[in-house]
């Protein structure tokens, strides 16, 4: 009787498995982590344009007096999205006022409001003031720590991503 030899050049259906098991996870952690960085690149890229516009409603007070009246348009009388852009009149002073990425006029993106003296339980004495921020769907509130704006009756750091305010009698 002979004996037969077997001649295994190659991989077994079981090692070939394995190999791609491994570069699924490895190609996984791989995407996540570039997802991970385009979202944190968009919010750091809001957060500049938040500044700017920071700036230039400080610059609209400095010219009137007073922060500009929300006038609005979405997301329950917020100004959303371009309406940011259009109510501090697209260039003012020479300061650009960045356009909103999602240009929505949903929840998502920007949001303005100017709120009266004493609104939610803020002090009077410090006057009207502003709340500004931004949100992305899905919404990722409170997510940022630098982030926060609230008053005793009202925290908007759950309702948005980043945001901040600004009372009037604080300038």
């Amino acid at each position: 009787m002979k004996k037969e030899i077997r001649n295994t050049k190659g991989f077994t259906l079981i090692e070939l498995l394995v190999v791609i098991a491994i570069i699924g996870a490895l190609s996984s952690v791989v995407v996540s982590s570039l997802l991970d960085a385009r979202q944190k690149s968009r919010d750091a890229q809001r957060l500049s344009q938040i500044r700017q516009i920071q700036t230039q409603l400080d610059l609209y007070f400095d010219k009137y007096g007073r922060y500009p009246s929300s006038d609005g348009d979405g997301c329950g009388g917020w100004d959303t999205g371009n309406a940011v852009y259009n109510l501090l009149g697209g260039d003012m002073d020479g300061w650009k006022t960045p356009k909103d990425m999602n240009n929505t006029t949903n929840c998502s993106g920007f949001r303005y409001y100017r709120y009266s003296a004493g609104d939610h339980g803020c002090p009077a004495v410090k006057g009207a003031y502003y709340v500004l921020g931004f949100s992305d769907e899905p919404v990722r509130a409170g997510t940022n720590p630098a982030s926060g704006w609230s008053c005793p009756t009202r925290d908007w750091q759950w309702e948005f991503t980043f945001v901040t305010g600004r009372f009037e009698n604080d300038k």
